[in-house]
């Protein structure tokens, strides 16, 4: 949603700090205004990094580019966080030479967002990734949540592929590269799953 401000704080080791663990705490500081004084002795210090490359590296690290047939992908980034990386990925993949083609929708960040909340887990908000398939005669529709840690499918025809099916895809395919490895999935997603992985020859677990 437009008025959540999209940071997310972490403890050290990457500790969520979330209600009970401490974000609280830091409500009430804040609010009261009444902070402790400053030790300049202790003052902390922070360093701004761009891991934007190296996961771009370990994406295309499941992927043999040269084995990639012709794709033609809608991309509907949501205006939000996934449209700079989309970016990057297509100069990357163009750069290698692999034959996919972009056709990307609301690829601008835009807090705003002014063609809707990216929540594509609403049917009200499928309609333009869907459209876009099948306006282009892409292969598939890929869209993604306002914060980029998301991202749901549709078909050729525009349709929208529920979740557990995606997970058996990826499960299988994961299988092949590790044969005998444990597929962590969402309790949500039971039905299909196990049943795929046991047939995959790996061992699903209920997260």
């Amino acid at each position: 949603p437009m008025d959540y401000n999209g940071m997310k704080l972490v403890r050290e080791g990457a500790r969520p700090i979330s209600g009970d663990t401490g974000l609280r705490d830091v409500q009430r500081l804040a609010e009261a205004g009444d902070f402790p004084p400053v030790n300049e002795a202790a003052r902390g210090s922070y360093r701004q990094i761009s891991l934007r490359d190296a996961y771009i590296d370990h994406l295309l690290a499941y992927i043999s580019v040269n084995n990639l047939t012709p794709l033609k992908l809608v991309v509907n980034s949501g205006n939000g966080a996934a449209g700079p990386v989309i970016d990057a990925i297509e100069a990357r993949l163009k750069a290698l030479g692999a034959p996919v083609e972009f056709i990307k929708i609301h690829n601008t960040p835009d807090g705003t967002f002014p063609n809707g909340i990216p929540n594509p887990l609403l049917p009200e908000c499928r309609d333009d990734t869907r459209k876009a398939v099948i306006e282009h005669g892409a292969d598939m529709g890929i869209a993604f949540d306002g914060d980029f840690d998301r991202c749901f499918l549709f078909d050729e025809k525009g349709q929208f592929i529920e979740g557990y099916y995606i997970v058996g895809l990826l499960a299988e395919a994961f299988l092949e590269k590790h044969p005998g490895a444990k597929i962590i999935h969402d309790p949500r997603l039971t039905w299909n799953t196990e049943a795929v992985v046991t047939a995959a020859g790996g061992t699903p677990v209920m997260s």
